[in-house]
């Protein structure tokens, strides 16, 4: 294989000839409560997750001006909108456990930081990688300084313009970078997941492993996308698909965890390496069945 586009998450390789690497996307699902991200956590990992994934912001720069006062219903009352994303926020101590806890487990864990000053903030737990989110391709700023990291760095590229992708993998470089299909609503529609992209995006960048991340509601497409050829395939989990968030919806549950990942694995052992030959499970029913025709004789 083309050792350029052979890339590691920890100790753990990402790339063609390696199992896929799976990530289960936390994300806020956990709504700001450690002892859900715990439980999310024993679901990814009973599930043979390689990684969970968390997000960070600092809500003050990531929150528009013209929507930080704005009331909504939350479970926890009606607040303003800035005050339910400092709510759903884990501080340094939260961000501790989770490190201490995943340890245990043998789960790796990473974040997509929304923000310069939460790239700093996450730098602090040394983690294996950064992700960048979709909705921050075309933040430059926030590109350049998780390339100064000099981190493994996965880049969705959900809502994006092939132009806009090429100026963000130029921004990030192609060393370090895994690059993520993705469409961006949630749930996504099978008719605009466009599975196809993945070959698309491996012919553009031939040098960087291509993954997907996946917003749709089932696990079949997520398992087309394995045999499509993504090395690095990213699904939000939750614990009830009814419990209130924007992502709940869109996010499989820890049961429907547990098929994906069966399925992945069974699908990157069906496809093989291409090269045909007969197999000794073959062998006597060839002995039995095998008919030795009489050859044509060309004219």
């Amino acid at each position: 294989m083309d050792l350029n586009r052979l890339r590691y998450i920890g100790d753990r390789p990402v790339g063609p000839d390696h199992p896929v690497f799976v990530t289960a996307e936390i994300g806020i699902n956990h709504n700001g409560d450690l002892e859900n991200a715990l439980a999310l956590i024993d679901a990814a990992a009973n599930a043979g997750c390689d990684a969970v994934k968390f997000q960070k912001r600092t809500p003050e720069i990531c929150v528009p001006k013209e929507q930080q006062s704005v009331e909504r219903d939350t479970p926890w009352g009606r607040m303003t909108y800035l005050e339910y994303r400092h709510r759903v926020e884990f501080d340094k101590d939260q961000y501790e456990a989770i490190g201490r806890y995943c340890a245990t487990r043998g789960i790796v864990w990473f974040a997509s930081p929304w923000d310069v000053p939460s790239v700093d903030f996450l730098e602090l737990t040394d983690p294996p990688a950064h992700k960048i989110a979709s909705a921050c391709l075309t933040d430059d700023e926030l590109l350049l300084r998780v390339r100064e990291t000099q981190r493994t760095v996965i880049l969705s590229t959900g809502m994006s313009t092939m132009e806009q992708i090429r100026h963000a993998v130029d921004v990030l470089g192609r060393e370090r970078l895994i690059l993520c299909h993705t469409t961006s609503s949630y749930p996504a529609p099978a008719g605009e997941l466009n599975l196809r992209m993945l070959h698309t995006l491996a012919h553009a960048f031939p040098d960087v492993p291509i993954g997907y991340s996946g917003h749709e509601i089932g696990l079949q497409t997520t398992i087309a996308a394995v045999a499509l050829g993504a090395c690095f395939v990213e699904r939000h989990v939750t614990l009830d698909r009814a419990t209130w968030g924007s992502d709940q919806a869109a996010s499989v549950e820890p049961t429907g965890l547990q098929r994906l990942v069966r399925d992945i694995r069974i699908v990157e052992a069906a496809l093989g390496d291409g090269v045909k030959r007969v197999y000794d499970s073959e062998l006597p029913i060839l002995k039995k069945l095998r008919r030795a025709g009489v050859a044509a004789v060309p004219r």
